[in-house]
């Protein structure tokens, strides 16, 4: 989304494009993506994001629909398929529903469809009794690896990595090339108040790397401004911080 509420379609597009072509090098490629909520907003020439659940939720099935309609759209000009993905914490946490999930993924990638994931926010609910929430993006892509069996997640935010003060503000911040292990000295730098960078906080990606670090598995986290990137990472460079159980 663009500052002003409108739809950033330009970035959208340019995801795409990268991702189809990354496909047609003959990788498997699952997106998790949000929006919704945004979309919705957009959609329904809103301002302002609703306060009660309901209202988010309905705005969240506007915004979904959409949201699909843009990607296939996008998608299909570099001719590929998407299918859509709607996932809840409770269905990835019971055996039957968890390995209906797994078996709709093999199935759309063994048929080069490119699965496109998000949070179900129309039946999602925040309040304790019902913990049917991933909560964040970060840790629903961390699960999503999981239960592929994915080899590594490219996790893009605003910023190159995770870095031991607030880039932004430090200008002798430090960035990690290669975490392999999620520690308690790891953890206070992102507890720092000097160290929360990032629209998305540092606290949700550590969860999601301790995740994808217990699974034997890769992450990176890197600047997504310029979604070229995704082909320097998976040509092999060295960019953002690599968060590898392997030395």
């Amino acid at each position: 989304m663009y500052p002003n509420g409108a739809i950033n379609l330009q970035q959208m597009e340019k995801l795409s494009f990268v991702l189809s072509d990354l496909k047609n090098q003959g990788k498997e490629i699952i997106l998790v993506s949000s929006g919704a909520i945004g979309v919705g907003l957009a959609r329904m020439n809103l301002t302002e994001r609703p306060v009660t659940i309901p209202e988010q939720q309905a705005i969240a099935s506007i915004g979904q629909t959409e949201l699909m309609s843009l990607y296939s759209q996008f998608f299909y000009n570099y001719g590929h398929q998407v299918g859509q993905v709607l996932l809840t914490k409770d269905v990835t946490d019971f055996p039957v529903s968890r390995q209906n999930t797994v078996n709709t993924f093999e199935q759309l990638l063994l048929k080069h469809v490119i699965p496109i994931v998000n949070e179900n926010d129309t039946v999602s609910v925040e309040e304790l009794d019902h913990l049917t929430r991933f909560g964040d993006n970060d840790t629903l892509s961390a699960i999503v690896l999981e239960l592929t069996d994915a080899d590594l997640l490219v996790m893009l935010s605003d910023i190159d990595g995770f870095y031991d003060k607030n880039p932004m503000k430090y200008k002798d911040a430090s960035r990690f090339d290669t975490i392999s292990e999620i520690n308690d000295t790891i953890l206070s730098l992102a507890q720092d108040s000097s160290t929360k960078f990032g629209t998305g906080g540092m606290i949700t990606k550590l969860n999601a790397a301790q995740i994808v670090l217990e699974a034997k598995k890769n992450m990176i986290l890197a600047n997504g401004e310029d979604l070229s990137i995704l082909f320097r990472i998976l040509s092999g460079e060295k960019i953002g911080t690599l968060f590898s159980p392997f030395d």
